[in-house]
């Protein structure tokens, strides 16, 4: 784990695997972000085969390769996307162009797991919607602030079980350190990753739907400024939403890239649970000024209060489920229309949201 910056965090978990040596090949296409290595590091561990990357940028590919050591370098794109025996591409390219390389990766009879956003624009999802339906193939999106932390899945489980009732609200709060001068160009530019609610926002909307298990949302209200970022006048650093779901439950979040240094990790992320007999706090990253553990989860009902410490104990059970959902065309590890509805919720925040003006 990278706790500076959440751009390179890559969390590692216990080996776990669901399938022997050769049973699922995958390759690496696109490393502009950090969020490949937690990609692959979760399909590693669940016995997924790293076998070949492809990036036009040689030191990117060199790191990526000090890291997972022997993997073929292939020389272009379309060396990956021919090799038949490849079943999967992962991808962390530049957010707006995830969405093409998509369709490029489906067309070739591959299955295709991307970085979150997996979109910025409304018809990359719906293009997105009609190829897997067209091919039966998945759209895999890595939603890892829920999928890649211990204690938000502990969270889905303690929901599942019936420990609050039934929820009926969520609060989201998803901080981020900027780190701004370690980013590159397409960081600051909207266009390019999507606007704050769509790219960090997207973690927040995802993880909404999955705790209420709802179908749909609509975005009530959405707004975003800059406050900070006087250099990079398009830029948004800060954004929050409110939503509510088809079955009734409401959610506000709000994102941010104001971390300060002084904090112990890159972000304080938080999601408070509210159900019917009882409630549940998680503080993903950091229990500030008491544990620098991650992992923290605050449970309160009928029984009492409760405090776990949940590092190293739950496990990462996304990324297995998900190879044997593209081996066997089951929905165990997230449903498409669950993939897809929180994608195209986050770009609708996004498009909807007001403009905050702020004095300089």
């Amino acid at each position: 784990m990278n706790k500076n910056n959440g751009m390179n965090d890559a969390p590692k978990g216990n080996v776990n695997k669901v399938v022997e040596k050769g049973e699922f090949l995958f390759a690496a296409i696109g490393l502009d972000h950090g969020h490949i290595y937690g990609m692959c590091n979760g399909l590693i561990e669940a016995g997924g085969e790293l076998v070949s990357v492809y990036d036009p940028d040689p030191e990117k590919v060199k790191r990526f390769c000090e890291t997972f050591s022997g993997v073929s370098i292939a020389s272009s794109e379309q060396e990956v996307l021919k090799n038949e025996e490849i079943s999967l591409v992962a991808s962390a390219n530049i957010p707006s162009e995830r969405g093409t390389l998509g369709l490029k990766v489906l067309d070739h009879g591959k299955h295709y797991f991307t970085a979150k956003p997996a979109f910025t624009k409304i018809e990359q999802v719906e293009q997105a919607k009609q190829k897997t339906e067209e091919t039966g193939l998945k759209w895999g999106i890595y939603y890892s602030e829920r999928l890649h932390v211990e204690s938000a899945v502990f969270a889905g489980q303690l929901i599942e079980e019936g420990a609050i009732g039934k929820v009926v609200q969520v609060i989201g709060t998803g901080p981020h350190r900027a780190n701004a001068n370690n980013r590159p160009d397409w960081f600051f530019d909207p266009e390019r990753f999507g606007g704050i609610l769509c790219d960090i926002g997207s973690h927040q909307i995802e993880q909404f739907l999955h705790y209420t298990n709802a179908k749909d949302a609509q975005v009530l209200h959405s707004k975003v400024g800059n406050y900070t970022f006087k250099d990079h006048p398009e830029f948004q650093d800060f954004g929050d939403a409110t939503l509510v779901a088809d079955n009734g439950a409401t959610f506000y979040f709000r994102v941010d890239w104001l971390t300060p240094d002084g904090l112990g990790t890159w972000g304080d992320g938080r999601v408070l649970i509210l159900g019917t007999e009882g409630y549940i706090e998680v503080r993903k990253y950091i229990d500030i000024a008491r544990s620098s553990s991650p992992d923290n989860l605050y449970l309160v009902n009928h029984e009492g209060e409760k405090h776990f410490e949940l590092s190293g104990k739950v496990g990462f059970p996304f990324f297995g489920a998900f190879i044997l959902d593209c081996l066997n065309g089951t929905e165990n590890a997230m449903t498409q229309e669950h993939a897809f509805r929180a994608a195209t919720l986050c770009i609708e925040a996004q498009e909807q949201a007001i403009q905050i003006e702020i004095e300089r």
